[in-house]
């Protein structure tokens, strides 16, 4: 996950709630009317119904986090004693329940974190994996999630997915997210500043860092998001580099461990 510590000033917790929901209803209504949750998606071994149990598992444990945040260990200690496997078995344990029930678990887990991530002050903290978190944070991590693994739905049913101005939140997560792509990398962290400049869904550009930064980053917003999310390699995107740090990055761009 991210560094917690990093500056999220760029996070807009309920613009990101909005785009939450939104997001849950989009992929929501593709698979309702997907007749085969069996079909493969790109994730190795996971079908439709895998990303749908993944979601709603990520769901029920951020509602432990946030209602009885002393339970919360015990969601931690099986994550760990389960090691890398861990997601592979709890959406294989998802997936294998009917797909109604399945679907019904998820639009009310949905709902109610975004309920309760609403009913937090923005800066109240509750654990998480290896850290404190807050509904700054969360929402937008939420709605990346939703996103991402709703891309591996799309691609599976070979569905057009229309970019929308949801994807800024998922940008600026990239981008305050930088630290974590070198440190997974096991790379030294770049000092110099980084300037980033993507073109929205409407042709408007989205930036951030100093205009005058020598480590540059340009491209498409959807390219930018399908790359922070591992869904896309560099080569598969349109997206350039100017200086060896920025070049390290996209090879290594990631907003999750």
């Amino acid at each position: 996950m991210l560094n917690y510590g990093l500056d999220v000033s760029g996070l807009e917790r309920d613009v990101a709630l909005s785009d939450l929901v939104a997001e849950g209803d989009e992929l929501d209504a593709l698979v309702s009317a997907h007749a085969d949750w069996a079909d493969p998606t790109p994730a190795a071994g996971w079908t439709i119904a895998h990303q749908i149990a993944h979601l709603a598992a990520a769901d029920a444990n951020v509602l432990i986090a946030i209602r009885t945040p002393e339970a919360f260990d015990a969601v931690l200690k099986q994550a760990e004693a389960a090691g890398g496997g861990h997601a592979d078995l709890e959406a294989a344990a998802g997936a294998a329940k009917p797909r109604s029930v399945l679907l019904d678990e998820w639009r009310a887990g949905r709902a109610e974190v975004a309920a309760a991530l609403c009913d937090l002050p923005t800066e109240h903290g509750f654990p998480w994996y290896g850290s404190q978190l807050t509904a700054t944070l969360m929402a937008p991590l939420r709605l990346m999630e939703v996103w991402a693994h709703g891309q591996d739905v799309f691609d599976a049913v070979g569905a057009a997915r229309r970019p929308t101005d949801r994807l800024r939140q998922i940008a600026t997560l990239g981008v305050i997210g930088r630290e974590l792509s070198f440190h997974a990398a096991g790379l030294p962290l770049p000092t110099d500043p980084f300037r980033v400049e993507l073109a929205g869904p409407d042709g408007r550009t989205w930036t951030w860092g100093p205009a005058d930064a020598a480590q540059r980053v340009e491209g498409g917003v959807l390219d930018f998001c399908l790359r922070v999310t591992q869904r896309r390699s560099p080569a598969a995107t349109d997206l350039t580099a100017v200086g060896g740090d920025a070049r390290a990055w996209l090879d290594n761009a990631r907003v999750f461990l």
